[in-house]
């Protein structure tokens, strides 16, 4: 890891301090993040703003309902992204696991007709972790109009940027 990506030791209070780059909202009760790997462009994490939150049942029901809620939100601006930049978008899928980082957060992702047929109808982590976190699938400047798009359609939304 070099000096310019520690910000990746502590994602929650980076985003807090304004210094993790892959921020591309403020939400209700999370961050909105574009992934640093891109191998299925549009891939996004919401991350809660608390890092003390371990579990979507650690939030009190109203601001448990408003994760939800931007994870929602956020989903609908990657759709809408993803769709005009990408004739071979399908659908979105939602997961929320939590069984590396002990902080709640959700993975939005995207996902493609033009995905290998072994991928199709399948979670993404079964996918190689060469082509998952490979150095062509790292979040770059070619992703700069994707990400434009979802800052636009977030903006659309209603989400304060």
């Amino acid at each position: 890891m070099t000096e310019s990506e520690t910000w990746k030791l502590d994602r929650i209070g980076s985003a807090r301090a304004g210094t993790n780059p892959t921020v591309l909202a403020k939400m209700p009760q999370s961050f909105a993040v574009i992934g640093d790997t891109q191998f299925l462009p549009g891939y996004c994490v919401l991350l809660v703003d608390d890092s003390r939150i371990d579990r979507l049942t650690d939030l009190p029901k109203r601001q448990r309902l408003e994760f939800l809620d931007s994870m929602d939100t956020l989903g609908q601006a990657v759709e809408a992204a993803c769709r005009a930049t990408d004739a071979g978008f399908r659908r979105m899928n939602y997961e929320i696991l939590g069984n590396t980082d002990a902080y709640l957060h959700a993975h939005l992702f995207p996902r493609y007709e033009w995905e290998k047929a072994e991928h199709i109808g399948r979670p993404v982590w079964l996918y190689d972790h060469d082509e998952f976190y490979g150095p062509e699938a790292a979040l770059a400047d070619r992703h700069d109009e994707l990400r434009r798009r979802i800052v636009s359609e977030l903006a659309h939304l209603r989400v304060a940027i």
